[in-house]
Formats: structure tokens, sequence, C-alpha cells
């Protein structure tokens, strides 16, 4: 008995072995190989009355009753067999089969291959088993006394070098019109993935303003563009905005237009080259390359993302305080096609394996086709013993996507499938641990713990990073306390920390299970009724006191009857370290609103250093508090 669906541009169809799943991974960590390790898995006979001796060995299956039949599995049904595991060997690789794996990249989201998932899942295990004490990892930064000799070494020097291309093109490109001479390194070919990115045309323009687009660039750039955004509760209602990450973003075409523009300016790509180690002297950091070669530079930027080797080093191998596990796929086959959801919530909590999750959805139409549209599931976890993995999600996702956007797999034609890990820590962002080292993008930690991808927060960040970097290196103020000024607390960022918590399902939680999706609708309905000022800011990652303040009070007035579920769901012990944060968040309002006009006029009687100091003093308190928003 075989199976037949349609996938990537040709019709497939499946004997019922497992053979190869082809995906594609948001980890940067994760690198492609061609092995398929597919052939590990225990072959499926062609009926489920002949797999009884696979079902003895592996308690707790769930086995799919397939049936012969045209498209994505004309019949499918679950059946429980005993005890809490979900494993499915059946559904993924028959939508993943017949999938293209042409042009894998580097970066988030450029792999394709099975053995990618399997390795993120294997990251994610780790991440979960892992102590809460810290470790030991290896050591990539050291520090040596003394003045670097190059003298009897090939070195190419720069001013600054970037590790990491696909997100750090975009101040490597900021810096070097700046007249800075720029290397980036990068392990794999620097260009940018299939799969859009999703973001509005205002937070775009930033990269206008930080000088590495021009206006042409962002229309070339955008495959997509629609309205209106939907923020969807089920079972309670729904709340419509207009141009909230309503352009789909080329990032293939995107990051061609800036590295062409970087090369352009004189700036060096390496790329097929890894980094091996780093070392700090007084007046270099000198970069070693897994290929033998050295660099040299006045400054290194991190740009490696959320695994990077170096903070990890940083951070001692410590587990995250939270992580956002997504899933998603890119199909063919919408016929209602107009509109976005940026959030959709799922009435419930639901079980997974041995935990229980919240489900969130986002919905957006793709470039590559009127019909085409990216739909992402997503969730909230405290990595621990037993968390769901990324393929046990997988299976949740192809029973659970058709009902939430009123389509039939069988009629869906799947372009790729996107999963990804996206770990958070309270401490963010990432002060700088090492003189002439800074930490950039996912990186530093500079995203919202809310948000899955770092390209929003770092349009909003870029013209204020790339200037205090390039004011650090005129200056030589590049050891890690004036380093630090540029990765500062920001009170707005540790606040949305309240947001992750009430978004996660707790395990032996006694509250309703609807709860979370009741929280999050009375909120949007009190930020609709306080109107945009309030609900615009919030849906782009941005939180400010005076929106926020009125928004609790009005829930509190409107709905005291969920305070006690909302000390229940995220702990006394939370609730108090937030507070302290809403207070920094007003006292940064008040003084970025008050105290920067009085002292923004004195800057340029300072001192260089002091100068400097306190621009990055100003600069806190406003991004801090969330006033560089521009409606």
């Amino acid at each position: 008995m075989g199976f037949q669906c349609l996938g990537g541009k040709k019709k497939v169809t499946f004997n019922p072995i497992v053979e190869t799943f082809e995906y594609v991974s948001w980890d940067d960590e994760v690198e492609d190989e061609e092995e398929n390790i597919a052939k590990s898995i225990p072959k499926m006979s062609s009926s489920l009355e002949d797999q009884s001796d696979f079902d003895d060995d592996h308690e707790g299956l769930v086995v799919n009753d397939v049936y012969e039949g045209d498209g994505i599995f004309e019949k499918s049904r679950k059946r429980r067999i005993s005890g809490s595991a979900f494993v499915n060997p059946l559904l993924n690789p028959r939508i993943m089969e017949g999938i293209s794996v042409s042009g894998e990249v580097g970066g988030a989201g450029g792999a394709y291959s099975y053995n990618a998932l399997k390795k993120l899942d294997q990251l994610w295990s780790g991440i979960c088993s892992a102590q809460t004490v810290v470790q030991e990892p290896q050591q990539i930064v050291s520090s040596i006394r003394g003045i670097f000799d190059a003298d009897d070494k090939a070195v190419d020097t720069f001013d600054v070098l970037v590790c990491g291309g696909t997100l750090g093109i975009f101040i490597a490109t900021a810096l070097s019109s700046k007249g800075l001479r720029v290397g980036i390194v990068e392990r794999n070919i620097l260009k940018g993935r299939e799969q859009e990115w999703n973001i509005s045309r205002k937070e775009l323009f930033e990269l206008v303003e930080a000088g590495v687009l021009v206006e042409d660039d962002i229309e070339e750039a955008t495959a997509m563009k629609f309205n209106p955004n939907r923020c969807g509760f089920e079972g309670k209602g729904e709340i419509w905005v207009e141009d909230i990450l309503n352009l789909g973003v080329s990032p293939a075409k995107l990051i061609e237009i800036v590295k062409k523009r970087f090369i352009s300016l004189g700036g060096v790509v390496f790329e097929g080259y890894s980094v091996s180690s780093i070392c700090i002297y007084e007046d270099a950091a000198v970069l070693q390359l897994a290929e033998g070669d050295i660099l040299s530079s006045r400054l290194i930027i991190d740009a490696m993302g959320n695994f990077s080797p170096v903070v990890k080093q940083i951070r001692c191998g410590r587990k995250p305080d939270g992580v956002c596990l997504v899933v998603g796929s890119c199909a063919r086959g919408f016929k209602d096609n107009s509109t976005s959801d940026v959030i959709y919530s799922s009435s419930s909590v639901k079980k997974v394996g041995t935990s229980e999750a919240q489900y969130f959805w986002e919905a957006f139409p793709a470039g590559s086709g009127p019909m085409d549209r990216t739909t992402y599931m997503f969730t909230y976890v405290n990595p621990q013993p037993g968390s769901p993995k990324l393929e046990e999600l997988l299976e949740e996702y192809w029973d659970l996507m058709p009902h939430y956007q009123g389509v039939s797999l069988e009629n869906l034609e799947i372009l790729r499938v996107i999963y990804g890990i996206f770990p958070t820590y309270r401490d963010s962002p990432l002060p700088a641990a090492f003189n002439r080292v800074l930490q950039f993008g996912d990186a530093s930690g500079i995203q919202s713990p809310v948000s899955f991808g770092g390209f929003g927060s770092l349009t909003r960040h870029l013209q204020r990073l790339v200037t205090g970097i390039y004011e650090a290196i005129n200056e030589d103020f590049l050891d890690s306390y004036n380093l630090s000024l540029l990765n500062p607390y920001m009170p707005n960022l540790s606040a949305s920390w309240l947001f992750q918590r009430a978004m996660s399902a707790r395990q032996q939680s006694n509250v309703s299970p609807d709860f979370i999706t009741e929280l999050l609708y009375v909120n949007f309905q009190s930020m609709q009724r306080l109107g945009d000022p309030v609900l615009r800011p919030f849906l782009q990652d941005v939180v400010q006191f005076v929106p926020l303040a009125k928004t609790l009070g009005l829930v509190m007035l409107t709905k005291p009857q969920l305070l006690p579920s909302i000390f229940k769901q995220v702990g006394i012990p939370v609730l108090l370290d937030w507070s302290g944060h809403f207070f920094m968040l007003g006292y940064y309002t008040f003084l970025s609103t008050f105290a920067n006009p009085v002292i923004r006029p004195l800057l340029s009687s300072f001192p260089s250093k002091m100068n400097y100091e306190w621009k990055r003093r100003l600069e806190a308190w406003k991004y801090g508090a969330g006033l560089d928003y521009k409606r």
C-alpha cells in the first residue's frame, strides 16, 4: 500500500517505510549534513495489524491509521495505545518527503534537513536536562597582556570584524558607510533564506536611516503586502489592526542587496570560515579561524546568534530562563489569503507527552504565490526534563493547523517546514564581558522574551548601536565597561518577562485550562479601548510605562476576579521581581522626559569620555522606556 501527497513541485508516492525526512531549521548552530539517519528508525509494516511487535517494544506510541488515498492522507485518525510518550514516525516523513532541499544557507532558517532537526532536538534535550548550576564551557575568548606583534604573521587588519553574517551584515554595512574598515566572517555562503521575515514598513525604514538601504531597496526586497491583521482568541473574540507586521520581506533579496552595498563600501566577506578562538591584547582583538588564518581588529562584534560559543562562555553554560518553541510551514492552497494573524491563541492548555503547553499561532500570506501562506505554532516553556520536543510539536501542528486555518491537509502543497528554539535570559541584554568584544542581535539578548526572531529588534536598535560603536572606536573606548554601555539594562525588556511567564502553561497548575486565553483577551480588549497609542507599541514589542499602567489599571477595574488566578499563574516571587522593573520603567520614563532635555545641551561641553558615557545613558533612558517608538 502506498500513500500519495503533493510535495515541493512534484507528486510523490510514499511507501510505508520511513526513508528520509526534510525540514527547515532556525538554529544557527545546526550544520547541514548529507547522511540519511532515518535508516536507524525501525521500518513500519504496511498494515497496523502487522505492527504489534513494534508497538509492544514502544509503549506509549500514538499510531496513525492511514488509508490509501490522493493528497496528503485522505483519511487519518490517531489511536493512543498506552503511556504518555508522543512519537509518530508516519505523518512527518510523508509530508516532507517531496520537499526540495536545494538552496540551503547558513544562519537562522537556513538548514532544510531532518538531520538538522534531530541535532536541534538533541540540543534542546541537553538544555532541558542540564543542571541549573553553571558549567565550564569551551574557552573561546582569552585575554593576553601585552601588545599584539603582527610582524611575523600573515594578518589582515580591520577596524571591526563581525562574526556571523546573516544579521551581522546589517551592522557591518552601517559601520562601513561611516568609513570604517569592516570584515565579516561567515561559516557558510552569506545569503538569506527563502522563508520571509514579517515586519512593518516603519520598522524596515530604520535600515534606511542607518545607511544600510536606500528607500527603493525596501520595495525591491518586499515580496508581499497585506492588511488587515488579526489578534484572535479562540472562543473569545478578535481584534483587527492595520500595518502591523504586514510586509513579507525576502531575506534572500534583502541580504543580497545589503551584501552588494557592503562590498561596494570596501567591506570584506570571509565565506566558509569558522571562528576557532579570540585573543584579546591591549591594542587589538585577534581572531584565529579554524582554517588557520589570523585576522586582527580593534573590535569584534559577536553576531553568532542564540547559540554563540562566546555567549555560552560568558553565561558559563547556564540554562535559559525560558524558551520559545516554534514549528510551522509555508504551504500552497489557501484560497482566503489576504489577511494575517499577528497572534491567535488556542482556547486551552493541551497535553504534549508528559508536559502541558499553551499554543499560539501566527499566519501571513507569502510572496511566492497568491495562495501561499505561512503558519507558525509556538509555545513558551520552562526548559526542564519532559518538555515537549520539536518533533512532537510538529505532529500536533499537522493535527491542529487545518482546523485553525479552515483547510484540509490533502488540499495543501507543503513548500517548507519551519522549526526553531529561542532561548531567553532574565539578565538581558548581555553586557560586554571582555574588552574589544561586543554581542549584537540575538547573541546580545536584545529581543523581547515573547518574540521569536530578532530582526525587528535589530532594526529598532541599529542606529543607536552604530552611533555608539563608531564613537567608541574613534575615541578608543573599547574596554568592557564602555562597551557595556551599548547593551545597558532596559526595564521595558525586563518587564516583558511577566508576559512570557503569564503565557507559559505551568505544570500542575490549579488555574483554569483556558485562563491564558482569557487573560490575553481581557488585556487586548483593554488596550483596544485605550486606543492605538497603547495597542500598537505593544504589538511591536515596545513596552511603555503609561500605556502599561493604563492597561493594568483597566484590567483590574473591569476583571478583578482574574487577580487570584494571575497570582497562581505567575507566582508571588515573579510579581515582586517584576514590580521592581515596572518602577524602573516609570523612573526611566521620567528621566528621559524631564532630565534628558536639561542634560543634552550640556554634552558638548563635557570631556570626551564623559560625553560618550552620558550619551549612552540618555539612550538607555529613552530606549529602556520605549520612548524611541515612532508612530
